[in-house]
């Protein structure tokens, strides 16, 4: 056996910080309980504690057979197949993991497979002996219902007593389906469930949930952190208030931030500025928006004409323009996109443009939670402001813009909502808040985000 391999694998297997709550959840599955729920505080130990516990299992029962899920393939393999490798000793297997299924086989005959939600029929046709599935509540209700829990409820002829089991575990998010497993787990309605909570702080150490803190929303932070189900409400931006109003204008030494969403009507953009400011006796940087151009039914060229002219007489001739991936449509086959049009025109009229623009969309929610923080933190500190006189469109989406009946991200098509959009794209490129989706192990010891 070579030492150094064995080695590495044995301190895979470090020391975990002890939390009763985590100790009745390892003991769940073997005092009855089929169906473990852990909405538990992100990077606080709950992905971690079930890789160890069913590799413990698959390593001391023969002739088993495990999964471990997420919401898609590529998450589950990031999530879990490296850790399961290192935690069941996989180069020390007579058969060699299958990269392609993603599957491990242990000497004494049982089998670990990590599995993609994302086609949820992967999770059916296997007499199963349990297993888990992390961020439950970004897998679909439909995929839970028609494919996941039949599939845990098939019973195996070979031994018609026994029940399969499987940990869910995740973030809340929102009201949704994950929410009702744990209602109904905690009113007594599912006597198959438990559930088990506990908050980041139990684990991570005050430093680290300050920084996260600083960092999010509150309510944010509440739902990622304390593993609180917090309900999308009408307003997305509930925390916009007084608070986020200047009445300060564009120095002509500034140098100018252009967001676009590159819709047809109206075709919306918004100008802002970078400062520094005071919060809490520290400098910071606040973000100051100073203006908005909305053209009806118009198109970049003319959105172009209408920032050269305006801005004809400022001083600071640079502009680092934000906005819509999609505005790049075209450019990989020579095509002129929005962005080149816009940056053709400004270098024609003494411009230089910087472009700040992602290679592909991320997520709405993503965004909205950068929006969300910069407006008011957990501590209630404030890094974005609005000239209500000169941004009038952008202060109003701010008050207004709300989520679609039923979705906890999806917003209301409004005359304001495509400016608020372009506010995110900016926002989220240079103070994107992005957690989650990664499992835990990373953190017992260190405590790092």
């Amino acid at each position: 056996m070579n030492k150094l391999i064995f080695d590495r694998h044995a301190a895979r297997w470090y020391p975990l910080k002890e939390h009763p709550v985590q100790i009745e959840l390892v003991n769940a599955v073997p005092n009855g309980v089929r169906f473990p729920l852990v909405p538990a505080g992100r990077r606080s130990g709950k992905t971690e504690r079930f890789k160890r516990f069913v590799s413990r299992e698959a390593m001391s029962k023969p002739n088993e057979q495990y999964f471990a899920g997420a919401p898609t393939r590529g998450q589950a393999k990031r999530i879990f197949w490296n850790d399961l490798k290192l935690l069941t000793f996989s180069d020390f297997h007579p058969k060699k993991p299958s990269e392609t299924e993603l599957k491990l086989f242990l000497p004494n005959g049982t089998t670990i497979e990590v599995l993609g939600l994302d086609e949820a029929k992967r999770i059916e046709g296997v007499n199963w002996t349990g297993g888990g599935i992390d961020e439950i509540a970004d897998v679909s209700e439909d995929a839970l219902n028609l494919n996941i829990l039949p599939a845990l409820n098939t019973v195996d002829p070979r031994r018609p007593e026994y029940r399969p089991w499987c940990w869910f575990l995740g973030v809340p998010d929102g009201l949704n389906h994950y929410y009702k497993m744990v209602k109904n787990a905690e009113s007594g309605a599912d006597p198959d469930s438990k559930v088990f909570h506990w908050k980041s702080a139990d684990i991570l150490p005050p430093d680290v949930i300050a920084a996260a803190k600083k960092r999010m929303s509150k309510k944010q932070f509440a739902q990622e952190f304390e593993a609180s189900f917090e309900t999308a409400t009408g307003r997305i931006y509930e925390d916009y208030n007084s608070g986020n109003i200047t009445h300060s204008t564009l120095q002509e030494h500034e140098q100018i931030c252009w967001f676009h969403d590159f819709n047809y009507s109206p075709l919306s953009s918004g100008i802002a500025v970078k400062r520094k400011i005071e919060v809490d006796g520290l400098t910071a940087e606040g973000v100051f928006i100073v203006g908005e151009i909305i053209l009806t039914s118009a198109i970049a060229q003319q959105a172009a004409m209408e920032f050269v002219e305006r801005f004809k007489d400022h001083r600071n001739r640079t502009v680092v323009i934000y906005g819509d991936p999609s505005g790049r449509a075209g450019e990989k086959h020579g095509h002129l996109s929005d962005y080149l049009t816009i940056e053709s025109h400004l270098k024609q009229n003494g411009w230089n443009p910087e472009r700040r623009v992602k290679n592909s969309t991320r997520s709405i929610r993503d965004g909205q939670n950068a929006v969300r923080a910069r407006i008011a933190n957990s501590y209630n500190e404030r890094f974005l402001f609005v000239n209500p006189d000169t941004a009038p469109t952008i202060h109003d989406g701010f008050l207004t813009c709300e989520f679609k009946k039923g979705s906890t991200f999806m917003e209301e098509e409004s005359y304001s909502q495509h400016v608020i959009s372009a506010v995110r794209y900016f926002i989220d490129y240079d103070y994107p808040v992005t957690i989650g989706g990664m499992g835990d192990s990373s953190v017992e010891i260190s405590g790092g985000l």
